[in-house]
Order: structure tokens, then C-alpha cells, then sequence
């Protein structure tokens, strides 16, 4: 509402982007998106002739998918920087159709799952296929991997692979005693190059990274293999007639292969949309709208109906290659398109050179990359969630089985595994000398109630008691019994504790109304005294405080008692100073969802670091980041500012008393003197240098308050034990800006002076 007239005043305002950053962004984003291209078309080409030889499909159905997938998939695609290609997950499923029911079947499969994927988009369903368990998914795709990479081995090797992952490895110990030299020898440099590429050292090692790995790798293997008598890529002629037959066979069959294709290939490319999604919007280049998954999944049926009928493989988004390209700087999906083109110019005019790869380098390089698809961070974090058993069992599933039916396995170990939880409730009591414990160990629902009440009546009237539930659930029935029998135990003379997991009270039904322990800011009537709740008594701050901390007294000492006499027996350790205003609505603990010893706060007027040199009425910031820094050790400093900050209002109200006035705020205020001078210097040169990356900056109140975290943070790189720890990459420094009337966080990026907007954590999928 305020912004236009100023708007109207000046009509490219240099803090807010307007119409003359148009030309200057649009060259720019094509030189970005031209390179990028090229980097994702490098690694490509010799991903998707691997990926076709080890389908046994023809070496050239690799490039078509290559080539619609980045120009077809590309256009309609709802995720703009995904890169879409021949399918790494659908790798054992098409070797498995083609040598069922032959290359044209396969391509009609191809077909109607790309027909499935289309109508899946338009009934908007891409959202709830991501409610699969992630450890499902991972232990799908790392039981692909497993398959690819047995599979693949015996071509390393010099032999031919056989159909099953089962009778491949059990061949393993004859083909390890007789290998081909030669073969050998070119998938052995194959996989080396591929694993210490990204880690060559100096700054010949940083130059030749800008070439990726894969056609590193496949470029050095074929060069080793210059006069040896190999197996190599062979690309006849692609012709119209290679067009896709309805597969022979049982509609069940072919109703199940197509069931599979749509599957694996959807969740591919939705979990890989999501991934690289996620670090599009990490990257801080401009406002972006998030991904439209059901754009996406319409976009990659459409792909996959045109590669069918033009011979290619199925087709997926890739994260490997979704993820070089927002590594590579890629603005648009031009960059994704541009691949698709380059694809077809090598296709063209470059097979003899493709000749020349050795089928030996494809296949090691598709068994790395199968390899990798085994993610031990992702069995760590299945592990700590207690989901190992879903995914080992899909993993061992589809590599004994397949895709289809180690996903059904897992599905089902998973609502066991659900169900068991869910039913599966431990309550013990034990007695103590001065204390009666109640430990419940699993979730409460209405099937523990019985047990729950037994366990309760054990407690004797006027005891002290201590309820302790383990699990992060209980519906209302639970609910209601614990409640009525802890009413019952206090009116008796008793006391009743209740403690969550960890101390933390655990989750309640919705529509219980309690005043939660964790929000005293808020202007309960609840933490009002008894006293100022009488009719005819005037409601007080001294009654509203001693109020909360009855009431803190009351709901969140009993919680958090046992972590404070474990902080006050082991001393504070704090991760970060935390350096802001000292105003009353810029609550830290609230907006930092910190805790006790989290945080090592340091407030004052304006959020001021008076830089070293000054007279000694200011050692007092200084001596709070000199023990943060020194004694404490913190890892990070934060600056924050806030909206509506009363102290940037006094250094530029006019008719305030100036800064440096003989009072202690007017003393106080000449230490942001170098703020507000920063922000006259950029108005005079007619730049912007500070900006909001989600909105234009509203006022010059807010313009000041984002310069003064700037200032301060230049004023806290002049202290000298904060310089040397920064040095030693010990120390990192960071702004923040709070804004009140939004609930908004932004963080600064120091390289672009943008201040970002902090969005809800977005779970990675991948």
C-alpha cells in the first residue's frame, strides 16, 4: 500500500527488481542455460549408450531417449531444470521386457505406460504417490542398482551377462578366474577415472573438472583401448520401420509390465524433481516458483509416448543429471531443451566417433553408476528412523524377484511394521522410594487402555507419581483415561507428572484445548494470577508476569528440570551467539525453536556492535562476543534485525534527539551513526545494496535495519579474536532479519546483499 507512490516518484527504484533488470538478466540466462547444456549433453551421451547396452535393447534407442526426453520432457515438464533421459531405474525391468517380448513390444509397452503417466498427471495424483515410504523407495532403486551392477560385471569381465541377478552372481567365481585382459583392463580405467575425477587436486585438477566424469572416464578407457580387439558401440542406421507391435503374450502380462514402467518411471522422476527442486531453491538467483509435479508427470508421459514410437528406451528424470545441471549454473529449461538438441547434432553427425567406445567402458561405467544408486547415507537414515527392515526387504526382493513385486513386499513389511508399532504398547510401574513411575513404551491408543488403567490403579492414593510415555502418539480415548485418572490422583492428595520423550510432552488430540507450556509469550489468560482473574481487579504487568511464572512453575518445570540440572552440572555449551534488538516482540527462543544452553544471546538497542576502539561504556558487547568467541567457542554468529525497530527509527527521525546526545540512549545510538551514513552513501550513488529477494523493501526504516545487519557484521570482522577465528574457518558469521507482522525470517546472503526468505524444510526425497 505504501510502496506505490514512491513507485510513482521514482520509477526503477534500485532495491526492487523492475523492468531494466530484463535485458540485463535475458543474455544472461542464455549464456548460463548454453553452457549448461552442454556440460549435462557430455554426460549424457555415454550414460544412455550404457544404459541401452545393458538393456540389450539397440545402442541408439539410448540417444533417443536422450533426445526426447531433454527437448520433449523439457517443454512440458512441470520441474524447468530436470534433465530427463533414458531411465537408470528402469534399467533391469526393459532388459527384462526386451528379452520377453522383443525391442518393437517393449517400445509399444514404452507407449502405453507414457499414456498412463499422462492420464496420472491429469487426474492430479503426483503428490500422493510420494507418500510411499522413502525407505521403500531407496531400497528399490538401491536393488536396481544391485541388479545393474551383477549384471554388468560379466561384460567388464569379457563375457556376455546372463538374464537373472541370481545365475550371474553365481557365475562370478568362473568368470573372476578367467577374465579378458583386455576388457578388463578398459572397465578397470573406466571406474578409476569415474572415482577420482571430482577429486583431482590443484588448479589443474579444478580445470579439468569442468569436464565431467562420465566422458572423462569413457573418453580415457577408449583411447587404452586405441589397437586392442574389443566388442565396441555399433549405430546402424535408424529407420522409420523400427516402429513398436503390440507384445505377444497374456493381457495380464502386459497390463502388469505396463503397471511397472508407469510406476518406477513416475517415481524416478517425481522423487528426482523434488531433489533437484530443492536445490534450485537453495540457490540464490532470484524468486523461482516451486516445481507443478503433475505438470511434471503429464510432461514425462508425453515424453515417453514419443520415445516409444520413435524407438527409444523409457524415459525418467534423472537426479544425476538433474543435478549436474543446477550445478552448472542452468537458469531455464533451455538448458534442458539445448541438450536434446546437441543430442541429435552428435547423434548425426558424430556416430563414427561414438564407434569408437568400447561396449567394456559403457558397461563399467553403468556399473558405477549402479553402484552408487546403494546409498549408505540413505541406510543410516532409514536405520535411525527403525526402517531398516523395509528396506533390506525390498532391496533383497527386487533383486530376487523384480521391481513390481519387491515393492509390493516392501508395502507390506511396511503395514506390518505400522500395525506392529501402532499395536505394540509396553507399560511397566515401577516403585520407588520416594515415587511411583509409569513408563509407557510404544503409542496409546484405545487398544492400551485397559493396560494403561491396570497400571494406573497400581499407584497408590496421596503417592507421588511420574508418568513417563515413550511414544510420540495417543488418540482421545488414551487421552481421556490418562486425563480423568490424573484429575482423580490430585484431587486425592497426590502428584502427578507427565513427561514426553526426551522430557517433551508428546502429541494430544487436536481439539484439546491446553495452554501449551512452550508459547508464555502469547497473552494467555491462563498465566494470569488468581488474584487478577477476580471480577473488579485490574489486570496488571506485574500480575501477567508473576502469572507466567506460576504457570511455567507449573506446566514446564516438572518438563525440562532434569535437562537444566544436567546443563547446571555440566556447564553451558552453546553452538552460536545470537546478537539482536533488545525489542519486546522479538521473542529468539520462539523464532529460533531453540532450547536451554542452544543459544548464547546478547541483546541491546538496535541490535548495535560497537566496533573496537570505542570508549569503555561499550565493553560490554564487546565482552560478551570476546567470551562467546574465546571461552565458549560458538561455531556461528548471528546478527539480527527486526521490522518496526524503534531505535532505526530514532537515527533518522529528524526531530529525535540526534545520536550522541549527553543521555545514555543518545550515546548509545552514535554507534549506528555508521549505518545510517552506509545508507545515505548508496542512495547518493544511486545503487541498491542491500534487497529483499521475495518483495521490494517497503521503507527506509526497513532499508536501514537490513544495512545495519551489514554494518554490524563489518563492525564484529573488526574484533580480533572474531577475525583470527574466521580465519581459521572456525567462525562463520550470518545476518538475519525478523520481520514482526509477517512471522518471517530472512537470511542474508553476503555475496549478493539479498536477504532471503527462510520457507518451511522441504524433506529430501532422494
Amino acid at each position: 500500500m505504501h510502496a506505490q507512490p514512491t513507485q510513482t516518484n521514482h520509477p526503477t527504484p534500485p532495491t526492487q527488481p523492475g523492468a531494466q533488470d530484463l535485458p540485463v538478466r535475458r543474455p544472461r540466462s542464455w549464456r548460463q542455460d548454453l553452457s549448461a547444456s552442454v556440460v549435462i549433453f557430455l554426460i549424457a551421451i555415454p550414460l544412455s549408450l550404457g544404459i541401452a547396452l545393458a538393456t540389450g535393447a539397440p545402442l541408439q534407442a539410448g540417444l533417443v531417449a536422450a533426445a526426447v526426453g531433454g527437448i520433449v520432457a523439457g517443454l512440458l515438464g512441470g520441474a524447468p531444470l530436470q534433465v530427463s533421459g533414458a531411465a537408470t531405474g528402469l534399467v533391469v525391468v526393459t532388459a527384462e521386457l526386451v528379452q520377453r517380448y522383443g525391442w518393437r513390444a517393449t517400445c509399444a509397452i514404452t507407449a502405453l505406460a507414457g499414456l498412463a503417466q499422462l492420464a496420472l498427471g491429469a487426474a492430479r495424483v503426483a503428490r500422493s504417490a510420494l507418500a510411499v515410504s522413502p525407505a521403500i523407495v531407496h531400497g528399490m532403486l538401491a536393488g536396481i542398482g544391485v541388479t545393474i551392477a551383477l549384471g554388468q560385471l560379466p561384460v567388464v569381465l569379457g563375457d556376455r551377462p546372463n538374464i537373472s541377478a541370481l545365475e550371474n552372481l553365481a557365475a562370478l567365481p568362473s568368470r573372476l578366474a578367467d577374465p579378458h585382459p583386455a576388457a578388463l583392463l578398459v572397465g578397470g580405467i573406466t571406474v578409476a577415472v569415474v572415482a577420482g575425477w571430482p577429486k583431482l587436486p590443484g588448479r589443474a585438477g579444478r580445470w579439468a573438472r569442468t569436464l565431467p566424469a562420465p566422458l572423462a572416464a569413457v573418453a580415457a578407457a577408449t583411447a587404452a583401448a586405441i589397437g586392442m580387439d574389443l566388442p565396441r558401440v555399433n549405430l546402424p542406421q535408424w529407420e522409420l520401420r523400427v516402429l513398436p507391435a503390440l507384445p505377444d503374450g497374456p493381457v495380464l502380462g502386459v497390463f502388469a509390465a505396463v503397471l511397472t514402467v508407469t510406476l518406477v518411471a513416475s517415481m524416478e522422476s517425481l522423487l528426482s524433481a523434488v531433489a533437484v527442486d530443492r536445490l534450485r531453491a537453495a540457490r540464490s538467483d532470484g524468486e523461482h516458483p516451486p516445481a507443478s509435479l503433475d505438470r511434471e508427470l503429464a510432461g514425462q508421459g508425453a515424453a515417453n509416448v514419443v520415445s516409444g514410437l520413435l524407438g527409444g528406451l523409457p524415459i525418467a528424470g534423472g537426479a544425476i543429471r538433474g543435478t549436474a545441471n543446477v550445478k552448472a549454473g542452468a537458469a531455464t529449461r533451455k538448458a534442458t531443451v539445448l541438450h536434446g538438441v546437441w543430442v541429435l547434432v552428435c547423434a548425426a553427425l558424430l556416430s563414427t566417433v561414438l564407434e569408437l567406445i568400447p561396449l567394456a567402458a559403457l558397461a563399467a561405467l553403468v556399473m558405477a553408476v549402479g553402484v552408487r544408486m546403494v546409498s549408505f547415507a540413505h541406510i543410516k537414515h532409514v536405520q535411525r528412523h527403525r526402517e531398516f527392515p523395509m528396506y533390506a526387504a525390498t532391496l533383497g526382493s527386487v533383486v530376487l524377484l523384480g521391481v513390481l513385486q519387491g515393492v509390493a513386499v516392501g508395502i507390506a513389511i511396511a503395514a506390518f511394521l505400522s500395525l506392529r508399532r501402532l499395536a505394540h504398547t509396553r507399560i511397566t510401574v515401577d516403585a520407588d522410594r520416594d515415587c511411583h513411575r509409569v513408563r509407557v513404551n510404544g503409542q496409546l491408543t484405545f487398544l492400551a487402555v485397559p493396560r494403561l488403567s491396570r497400571a494406573l490403579a497400581q499407584v497408590p492414593a496421596e503417592a507421588n507419581a511420574v508418568v513417563e510415555l515413550g511414544g510420540s502418539f495417543m488418540d482421545h480415548a488414551a487421552y481421556d483415561a490418562l486425563q480423568t485418572w490424573s484429575n482423580s490422583h490430585r484431587a486425592g492428595g497426590g502428584w502427578v507428572t507427565l513427561r514426553g520423550r526426551h522430557g517433551r510432552p508428546i502429541a494430544e488430540p487436536a481439539s484439546t484445548h491446553v495452554c501449551r507450556p512452550w508459547t508464555p509469550w502469547h497473552n494467555h489468560r491462563c498465566t494470569r494470577t488468581t488474584a487478577a482473574a477476580k471480577p473488579g481487579v485490574k489486570h496488571s504487568g506485574d500480575q501477567q508476569l508473576l502469572g507466567g511464572v506460576s504457570a511455567f512453575q507449573r506446566n514446564t518445570a516438572p518438563l525440562v528440570r532434569d535437562e537444566l540440572a544436567r546443563l547446571a552440572r555440566e556447564g553451558q555449551t552453546p553452538s552460536q551467539l545470537f546478537l539482536t534488538c533488545a525489542d519486546s516482540r522479538l521473542v529468539t527462543s520462539m523464532i529460533t525453536s531453540s532450547g536451554p544452553g542452544d543459544l548464547f544471546t546478547v541483546r541491546n538497542v538496535g541490535n548495535l556492535m560497537p566496533p573496537p576502539g570505542s570508549d569503555g561504556t561499550c565493553d560490554s558487547v564487546g565482552a560478551a562476543v570476546e567470551y562467546a568467541v574465546e571461552v565458549l567457542k560458538v561455531g556461528t554468529i548471528t546478527v539480527c534485525g527486526h521490522s518496526g525497530c524503534g531505535a532505526m527509527q530514532a537515527l533518522l527521525d529528524t526531530s529525535a534527539p540526534k545520536p550522541g546526545a549527553p543521555t545514555p540512549l543518545g550515546r548509545w545510538l552514535r554507534h549506528g551513526r555508521p549505518s545510517v551514513a552506509r545508507m545515505q552513501r548508496i542512495g547518493r550513488l544511486g545503487r541498491g545494496e542491500v534487497a529483499l529477494a521475495d518483495r521490494p523493501v517497503s521503507d527506509d526504516v526497513e532499508r536501514l535495519a537490513l544495512v545495519n545487519v551489514l554494518q554490524q557484521l563489518d563492525h564484529l570482522r573488526a574484533h580480533a579474536c572474531v577475525a583470527r577465528r574466521v580465519a581459521e574457518g572456525a567462525l562463520r558469521l550470518q545476518g538475519m532479519y525478523f520481520h514482526v507482522a509477517e512471522a518471517q525470517a530472512y537470511v542474508l546472503d553476503e555475496r549478493s546483499r539479498t536477504f532471503t526468505a527462510v520457507r518451511p524444510e522441504v524433506l529430501d526425497a532422494v
